[in-house]
C-alpha cells in the first residue's frame, strides 16, 4: 500500500518542483531593487568610465537571467544598457511601447521628480524574446536614472 501511495505522490511532487524552478527563473521586485542599488553604488565607487561598460556587458555582474540594468541621461540618451548595446549613445526619448506609451519620456520625467519609483510598460523579454508587461524600478543619480526591471509574464 505504501508503494502505491508513493508512486502516485512522486509525479505530483515532481510537478510542484518543476513549477517552483520555473517560477524562480524570473527576477523578482526585490532582485530589481537590489540590482539598481548595486549599480548605483558601483557607479559612485568606480566612476562612469568603468561602470557603464560593466553595466552594458551581458557577461558582467549587472546581468542576471531576465534582469539587467539600464542607465538613462535625463534627456533620454542611453548611457548603459545591459541587454542591447545598440541603444547606448542613442536618444530614446520618443521610444514607445507596443501600446504607444512613451515609456522613456515618462521615465525621465519621473526621475526628475522622484528619488526612486516604479514604472509599468511593455518590452521585449531577452529570455523569452516576447513582448511582455514589465515593471521598471529606477533611482535618480545626479542627472541620470539607473533602472532595472522585472517581467510580469
Amino acid at each position: 500500500m505504501r508503494r502505491t501511495s508513493m508512486k502516485l505522490l512522486l509525479p505530483v511532487l515532481a510537478t510542484a518542483f518543476v513549477g517552483t524552478a520555473m517560477a524562480g527563473d524570473n527576477a523578482s521586485k526585490d532582485d530589481a531593487v537590489a540590482m539598481v542599488k548595486k549599480a548605483v553604488g558601483f557607479i559612485k565607487d568606480q566612476g562612469i568610465d568603468k561602470a557603464y561598460p560593466e553595466i552594458s556587458s551581458k557577461s558582467g555582474s549587472f546581468h542576471d537571467r531576465d534582469l539587467y540594468v539600464v542607465v538613462y541621461q535625463l534627456d533620454g540618451v542611453v548611457l548603459a544598457h545591459g541587454s542591447n548595446m545598440k541603444f547606448v549613445g542613442k536618444n530614446m526619448i520618443d521610444a514607445q511601447d507596443v501600446d504607444g506609451k512613451p515609456f522613456v519620456k515618462e521615465r525621465v520625467e519621473l526621475a526628475s521628480k522622484h528619488a526612486s519609483f516604479w514604472q509599468d510598460y511593455k518590452f521585449v523579454n531577452p529570455v523569452s524574446k516576447k513582448v511582455e508587461p514589465k515593471e521598471m524600478y529606477c533611482e535618480k543619480l545626479d542627472n541620470t536614472a539607473v533602472c532595472a526591471g522585472i517581467y510580469k509574464s
